[in-house]
């Protein structure tokens, strides 16, 4: 994390006028790190371990006797090779980015860096990334963005303070020691509701969604490829590494009402998404689901990136203005075509895999009762049928077919290109 603070503070030494030169640096920057770190983990870490591996533990202020504690274990290695991979993605997508490039690259660079110190430090580069460099209202967007996000961080902090103080006889924040705190229950509850708001929010789950639409719609899509892929996944892992983790009764009380607004959120998301313009309580389902994390991620970051580089080509934002274009951007639209079918879980990619497992999880579950593990993963199979309709709908309204403006999409593809 120290890597990506340190050299990007050095793109401001680099000449005012070098945006070659400064995208290159920056790449070259984002693919050391995520070899740097792939590196480590292939050397260093033993996947039979269950514990934390590659810990650092040492004292960091001396007047508040504060310590510094960090380690990883096996549900942290795919959330941070994710983070390396989305990021030198993201820093090629900006490639286009030529207003303020030394600024808008050292704030994509800084991003690691601040999540590695404090999770609200790096709403400061995604708020300025959006306000300069976003679309016509992001403004409103930066504002509501870090209006939402910052907002629900005082649920987080109030429930991390709580947990803290009374963790032990002394005041901590030992990961491990609180982990290990037997709580009352109502306390269990109090303090889960706290969390599952601030993740709530960050993730987004309905109904605290409504700050991601607009943010996505008006941010550049190297900075979408950010949120989508690294930054809204922290609040699921959080879910999983704070609630679950250190209120286990307070989950088994709340997880089924959980599994309801995941099977909600996924027939409104399949069913809002065609409207749109723009284009388990057991090992089995943990496992799927941060395997879904993974996958959704990539896949997701994958598509924006998509999304950004045809707008840079042609021009055209929204889906009744396109077709045709596969015919002018085939290597976008076969990538594109891989991806949607990624996404929509087709039979051997990773979204289908995470899925399968994600229901396996809920059927084998001794958790829930028969009639609850029939109705939730019948409705949840719902969502599996609308997501091809929308996603080869969008598919054949973008790249199939003809438009009476295909002149003018030409001779814009044309003027790009040039």
């Amino acid at each position: 994390a120290v890597l990506p603070i340190f050299g990007g503070s050095l793109i401001f030494f680099l000449p005012h006028k070098g945006n070659k030169v400064i995208r290159l640096y920056t790449l070259f920057i984002c693919i050391i790190e995520l070899l740097l770190t792939t590196y480590a983990f292939y050397y260093y870490f033993q996947l039979d371990d269950p514990l934390m591996q590659l810990t650092e533990d040492y004292k960091w202020i001396d007047f508040f006797d504060f310590y510094w504690r960090l380690g990883i274990d096996g549900l942290s290695i795919g959330p941070i090779l994710l983070t390396g991979f989305i990021t030198t993605l993201a820093t090629l997508a900006a490639w286009p980015v030529t207003r303020d490039s030394r600024l808008f690259h050292f704030l994509m660079l800084a991003i690691p860096f601040t999540f590695f110190i404090m999770w609200e430090l790096e709403l400061i580069p995604v708020y300025l990334l959006i306000s300069v460099w976003g679309g016509k209202k992001r403004l409103y967007s930066a504002t509501k963005f870090i209006l939402y996000t910052a907002g629900s961080s005082v649920f987080l902090l109030l429930g991390v303070l709580g947990i803290g103080l009374y963790a032990s006889n002394e005041p901590t924040l030992n990961f491990e020691t609180s982990a290990n705190q037997s709580y009352p229950v109502a306390l269990e509850i109090i303090f889960y509701i706290g969390f599952l708001i601030a993740f709530a929010v960050k993730s987004p789950i309905i109904p605290f969604h409504t700050w991601l639409p607009d943010t996505h719609g008006e941010a550049h899509y190297s900075t979408c490829m950010l949120l989508a892929g690294i930054l809204l996944k922290m609040g699921a892992y959080g879910l999983v590494r704070i609630n679950m983790e250190f209120l286990p009764r307070a989950h088994s009380i709340f997880a089924p009402w959980l599994m309801i607004v995941g099977t909600i959120q996924i027939i409104y998301a399949a069913s809002a998404s065609p409207g749109q313009r723009i284009g388990s309580l057991s090992d089995m389902g943990l496992n799927g689901a941060f395997l879904q994390i993974i996958s959704h991620g990539f896949i997701g970051a994958a598509l924006f990136f998509l999304a950004g580089t045809s707008y840079d080509r042609i021009c055209l934002v929204y889906l009744d203005e396109m077709g045709g274009m596969a015919v002018l951007v085939p290597k976008i639209f076969t990538t594109f075509s891989i991806l949607s079918m990624a996404s929509l879980a087709l039979p051997g990619m990773s979204g289908f895999v995470a899925e399968l497992i994600v229901f396996f999880g809920i059927i084998t579950s001794q958790n829930f009762f028969l009639i609850q593990k029939i109705l939730i993963t019948f409705v949840m199979a719902i969502g599996t049928i609308l997501t091809p309709i929308y996603s080869l709908s969008m598919l054949r309204q973008m790249f199939y077919g003809y438009k009476k403006r295909k002149r003018s999409i030409f001779s814009s593809l044309k003027f790009n290109l040039n």
